[in-house]
């Protein structure tokens, strides 16, 4: 079904999704105005030596799946980082995190990932892609609900964070996040541990974005966190999509391909850090995929 269908279909049962492939419904510049380029259906962000550029959603939302198509910076792009992700705000804020971290010319772009729950972070993991990301658009996306955060690659799971309450461990499900992407300059750790540094001869660096859609449930401002959660969580009298069974945990060709991903692409773990982390965090003794 298209995501204009399903909007469609979704508004009909007075579901309060979000369902757009267009930049200006879904999205407003938060910063370097100056910086966006609009050439018909793409956006593009630069980054030179004087600005980066970033901009947000203009709603809130729990739970759904949110996706862009992007294409990285292309050549030299040591020291960038172009980063998609979703944020509630606070102190005790709850992120997901894709991060592009750019490299020198034939070197591979790595892409890092991080949760951030109740405020604490420190949940890394990187890995190489399968293909290069600055020569073609290819889509990432986060995928949430009550049971699972998963980050996906042109639809392949890279990364799946478990609830685990039942354990004691803090899962992400009660505030409302915003939508957000940004380009900066980064070279104190972005590539190689900050000892590449950025080359701006080669500015402006340019990240190319199309195909925005966000297919989540949309929370009004003036409505608390935790009737927010309650609104967005399926009930005897209303079924969100995103709480069907078979969304529940990866289904057997996901759970393949995450194996796949984790054997030939990641190549760090903080699960797998004992120099960071003697005693090992908890989520990592019990999550079956991570």
């Amino acid at each position: 079904m298209s995501a204009s269908l399903l909007g469609f279909f979704l508004l009909l049962l007075g579901v309060p999704v979000s369902v757009s492939s267009n930049f200006d419904q879904l999205f407003q510049p938060s910063w370097a105005f100056d910086h966006f380029i609009h050439e018909g259906d793409l956006l593009k962000l630069k980054l030179d030596n004087y600005s980066g550029a970033g901009f947000g959603s203009k709603s809130k939302y729990m739970f759904g799946k949110v996706t862009i198509q992007l294409k990285l910076v292309e050549g030299d792009s040591a020291g960038t980082v172009t980063a998609f992700y979703m944020s509630s705000e606070g102190p005790n804020h709850n992120e997901f995190d894709f991060e592009f971290l750019g490299n020198t010319s034939g070197e591979p772009y790595s892409v890092q990932t991080n949760v951030y729950v109740n405020g604490v972070g420190n949940r890394e993991q990187r890995l190489n892609l399968w293909f290069d990301p600055t020569k073609d658009f290819h889509s990432y996306s986060i995928f949430w609900n009550q049971r699972q955060v998963v980050f996906l690659v042109d639809e392949t799971p890279i990364r799946v964070h478990t609830n685990m309450e039942h354990k004691g461990i803090p899962f992400p499900k009660d505030q409302p996040m915003g939508v957000y992407s940004s380009i900066w300059n980064a070279d104190d750790w972005a590539t190689q541990g900050g000892r590449v540094k950025t080359d701006w001869s080669h500015a402006p660096f340019v990240a190319t974005y199309k195909g925005f859609e966000i297919n989540a449930c949309e929370c009004p401002v003036s409505v608390a966190a935790m009737d927010n959660a309650k609104r967005c969580s399926s009930s005897e009298g209303k079924k969100y999509w995103w709480d069907e069974p078979n969304l529940s945990e990866l289904n057997l060709h996901q759970t393949h391909q995450l194996v796949w991903v984790k054997a030939r692409h990641i190549f760090y773990d903080y699960c797998s850090d004992t120099a960071r982390f003697p005693v090992r965090p908890a989520e990592c003794v019990h999550h079956r995929h991570n």
